[in-house]
């Protein structure tokens, strides 16, 4: 049987065919997350439908639709819980009678850091562990849990899924959630602007033009040398690991996996994140291994596979 899954990013949507783990066809659609989820169903309806005919895939193959979200989610009635600035028309949208006035199966919705998680866990780079912590870097900063081998929810489905909004400088800047001093408002890429503008310490020219950079040119520049770059990588990449060591002192993993687009510079990530948090972190029974995605943009695409085939199994929807 084949799956439908929808990955809504804040840069593009990710459609995807998927059978036994892996990625039968494959679509890339601009996200255009400012203006809400309703103007991207009928691009994402033909997107489906486009991979099934090219597929050939009939209706009665498809076990079901999958939607990986990137906001709070409730995955028993699949509605949306809360947004943050990214498809904010969400949680006045009935996708179970979206997915079934269109192609007639069963639906399923979770947030998009908790199923990629689950597809690195089950796929990937955590593959046979049993505690993972996934953080996914890019327009904000998401973050999945497995502890003791079950997929974190908590008390109102958000028990993990807040890793962007952990506070590592309570005296710094505000945050699209209203709090201060988060990670996503320190080192993410909707920040970015604002965190070259604002920091005294870079050239009066390089502030100037701080809506120019993204982390693929500051990471270029500071590859070549530029003194602002390599201060303003080197401050998110300090983020980061703040970050990260909070993540192992509340959820006591054996693995991390760092996740986006931001991985194309995992040589220089990975070394500079693990060197910082093997000094600061407080791991008296051993260090934590930080490893980058396997699956790379496919690991939520999977990751709502698994997950919605397990549910049909365990009759949690139908």
């Amino acid at each position: 049987m084949y799956s439908i899954a929808i990955d809504l990013g804040g840069t593009v949507v990710k459609v995807g065919l998927i059978r036994d783990g892996k990625i039968a066809g494959f679509t890339l659609l601009e996200a255009f997350s400012e203006r809400g989820v309703r103007p991207n169903l009928p691009l994402i309806k033909s997107a489906i439908n486009d991979l099934l005919f090219k597929e050939n895939v009939a209706q009665n193959e498809l076990s079901g639709v999958g939607l990986a979200f990137p906001g709070l989610v409730n995955p028993i009635n699949n509605t949306i819980i809360s947004t943050n600035k990214k498809y904010d028309d969400a949680r006045d949208l009935d996708f179970n009678e979206w997915v079934e006035n269109n192609w007639r199966v069963p639906f399923f919705m979770d947030n998009d850091a908790r199923l990629a998680v689950v597809g690195e866990w089950k796929y990937g780079a955590a593959c046979g562990h049993k505690n993972v912590v996934m953080v996914t870097i890019g327009t904000g900063i998401g973050t999945g849990v497995i502890m003791d081998d079950s997929l974190l929810y908590g008390e109102h489905f958000q028990a993990g899924s807040l890793g962007g909004h952990f506070v590592v400088d309570y005296k710094a800047r505000r945050c699209s959630c209203g709090n201060i001093g988060c990670v996503e408002a320190l080192a993410s890429s909707s920040f970015l602007p604002q965190i070259i503008s604002e920091n005294d310490a870079l050239s009066p020219e390089f502030r100037e033009r701080a809506v120019q950079y993204d982390f693929k040119k500051i990471f270029s520049l500071a590859s070549e040398g530029e003194t602002d770059a390599i201060t303003v990588r080197n401050n998110c990449m300090d983020i980061w690991a703040a970050a990260i060591v909070t993540y192992i002192h509340a959820y006591d993993p054996n693995i991390i996996v760092l996740g986006g687009g931001i991985m194309k510079s995992k040589d220089l990530i990975i070394p500079y994140i693990k060197d910082r948090v093997d000094r600061l972190a407080w791991c008296p029974s051993g260090k934590v291994d930080i490893v980058a995605s396997r699956l790379e943009d496919s690991a939520a695409l999977l990751g709502i596979q698994y997950s919605l085939l397990k549910r049909l199994k365990m009759g949690e929807i139908n």
